[in-house]
């Protein structure tokens, strides 16, 4: 990958995790693209901001904490 792809992929990670962080239901398919674009650097990042989702709402959907199980999972 060039440098100017990865600054590329990392711009649009850093939209779509400030898209994550705003919407209180984020889509599906924003958040699988968020995970195949991800370096192993951002994950932390992203498990936290997933983790805020959670502990902002009194009933977590199942499919989020499924996600956050298979990203933090060994």
């Amino acid at each position: 990958m060039t440098e100017a792809n990865d600054i590329a992929r990392a711009e649009l990670v850093a939209t779509l995790m400030q898209k994550v962080q705003e919407d209180r239901y984020p889509s599906t398919t924003m958040l699988d693209l968020i995970e195949k674009l991800l370096t192993p650097d951002e994950m932390p990042a992203y498990v936290l901001a997933l983790q805020d989702k959670l502990r902002s709402e009194t009933y977590p959907s199942m499919p989020m904490l499924m996600r956050l199980a298979e990203l933090v999972a060994p």
